[in-house]
This record gives C-alpha cells, sequence and structure tokens, in this order.
C-alpha cells in the first residue's frame, strides 16, 4: 500500500499532459509521469519515492503506437512488454525483454517504463543502444526526435516537464544476425549478473593499397551491456577492442575486458572479480557465435 494521498491524472493528448505537469509543478506537488507503474509502486512503498500529483500517460495515442511505417519500426513508450514481444517485429529486442521479470510482471511493465526507471539494469535499452535508434520526446517546448546517442548516457537524460513519448527504430536494423544472453546466479527471473547484447552489422572501411585507397566490406559487431555496472551502457571502446581484425578471438576478449567501466557492481548478486569473469565467457560465446572475425 502507498504510504501517502496523491491526485490522479489521465490526459488524453501530449499538450494535456505538458500543460498538467506545468501546472502542477507550479503547484509544488512534485508530478511525475505513469507509464505502468511497476516500478513507482515498489518505490513509493519503501518510502524511496514522494509526489502528491501523477499523471497517467497510458490515454494518450502516440504512446500507444505499435507499427511499422516508411520502412521503420515505431513503439509507444506506453506498450506492455508482452505486447512488443507478441508482435515480434524486433527479434532481438524481443528476445531481451522475455528475460525481464516474468509474464506476468511484463504484462504490466511498459517499455518506457523499463528505460526510464530508476533500477540499475533497464535491459529494454540495450537493443535500441546497438541499431541506433532515435527516441522521440515531449516537454513544454514540443515534440523533439532525437538519435538515442546524444540522450542516453548511463539513463536517458529528460529535462524537466518532459517525457518520452516513442522509440523508432530501421527496418534495416530489425533482422541483423544477433544474440542476446542473459546471466544469473540464482533463478530463471532474477536480477541479472550480466546481460549483452549484440549484432553484426554490414560496415565498410578505406583500407590503403599502394599508392591509391579502395573500400572494403566487412562485418562489425554492435554490443551493449546490463548488469556489470550501475547503468547499461554501449561503449565506442569495446567495440573497437572486438572488432579488431588483426586480433585473435582470445587477444580482443582480454583487451576489451581491459576496459570496462568502473564502478563493477559488487552485491548479493556476485562480487566484481566474478561478473568481470563471467563477462569475459560471454563476450567469448557473443564473438563465437557471431563469427566475427
Amino acid at each position: 500500500m502507498i504510504p501517502f494521498n496523491f491526485e490522479y491524472y489521465k490526459p488524453s493528448s501530449i499538450h494535456e499532459a505538458v500543460q498538467l505537469f506545468q501546472r502542477l509543478d507550479t503547484e509544488e506537488k512534485q508530478p511525475i509521469y505513469y507509464s505502468g507503474g511497476t516500478e513507482i509502486i515498489s518505490l513509493a512503498r519503501i518510502n524511496i519515492l514522494y509526489t502528491k500529483a501523477i499523471i497517467d500517460i497510458k490515454s494518450i495515442p502516440e504512446c500507444n503506437v505499435l507499427h511499422l511505417e516508411k520502412d521503420q519500426l515505431v513503439l509507444g513508450a506506453c506498450l506492455p512488454l508482452t505486447e512488443i514481444e507478441e508482435s515480434n517485429f524486433y527479434p532481438l529486442l524481443t528476445k531481451t525483454i522475455q528475460e525481464i521479470a516474468d509474464r506476468t510482471a511484463r504484462n504490466k511493465i511498459t517499455i518506457g517504463g523499463n528505460i526510464c526507471g530508476q533500477i540499475f539494469y533497464r535491459e529494454a535499452i540495450l537493443p535500441f543502444l546497438i541499431s541506433n535508434s532515435q527516441v522521440v520526446i515531449a516537454g513544454i517546448h514540443g515534440i523533439k526526435t532525437m538519435p538515442i546517442q546524444q540522450v542516453f548516457h548511463q539513463h536517458l537524460h529528460l529535462k524537466k516537464g518532459e517525457f518520452l513519448v516513442q522509440m523508432i527504430t530501421e527496418k534495416a536494423d530489425l533482422h541483423l544476425p544477433f544474440i542476446s544472453i542473459k546471466k544469473r546466479q540464482q533463478w530463471d527471473t532474477g536480477y541479472p549478473l550480466i546481460t549483452v547484447t549484440a549484432a553484426k552489422k554490414p560496415s565498410s572501411s578505406f583500407i590503403e593499397n599502394s599508392s591509391n585507397q579502395s573500400l572494403t566490406n566487412y562485418e562489425r559487431i554492435q554490443i551493449a551491456f546490463s548488469g556489470l555496472n550501475p547503468f547499461p551502457y554501449r561503449s565506442e571502446e569495446i567495440e573497437r577492442d572486438l572488432n579488431q581484425q588483426h586480433l585473435s578471438l582470445e587477444q580482443k576478449v582480454d583487451l576489451a575486458t581491459s576496459h570496462l567501466p568502473e564502478p563493477i557492481l559488487d552485491d548479493f548478486e556476485g562480487s566484481a572479480q566474478y561478473r568481470k569473469f563471467v563477462m569475459k565467457n560471454t563476450l567469448q560465446h557473443v564473438l563465437s557465435t557471431l563469427e566475427v572475425q
């Protein structure tokens, strides 16, 4: 049971939601946007979160979109994970969210709620990070669409009064060869030691050939992580390590694991040393499965 009273609002448009937030904030009611509510309820029950007003955005049409249009997959922030899973437009995303909690919880957890949450893991963001997706954000100054790399650094950086409306992914990125691995120390639906998602994407680069340059095509791994640190992330440095064509698989993994960001989580799920060990073995499995040369 939530140990405090609050006002509840359910706007039907983006404009109404934003205006409500501004008014309630002026009235010092510490408003919070609500899309699924599982984390808000949990944190409120243990006195970590407090508000006098909740703005439920689940009735906003743009937040419930799920379709392919003009070679793009558009996912509304209020879609439950199970609905995205059953549509299976983005198999890597499907595989990743299938490992989040259990099905009963996924019926309530929304994609936006997972991405914008306060818990460390937020695994649903990983496929979007490696596909260079875009985010649609609404606020007092209107609606903006931005590359995810510009607004997600350990967490989604939203300004006061803004909320996530949609995620947009190019159709060309939806069916790349991929792998998604979640390693746990405890039961099947427990929190992860690490979660790794990776995809193999065609790329190209210029190489010098005597006096001129030529374009060579190759496949490049793109990879993102959750559970190792108190935030999910994609590391360009680790990707460079794993895509070094002149190194052996073991050398790539050794180099990549020497560049892990800090701090490494060290808790009852697993020590920092054990997590690094699991990460190293998982990276070897990822490279072997995707056959990155």
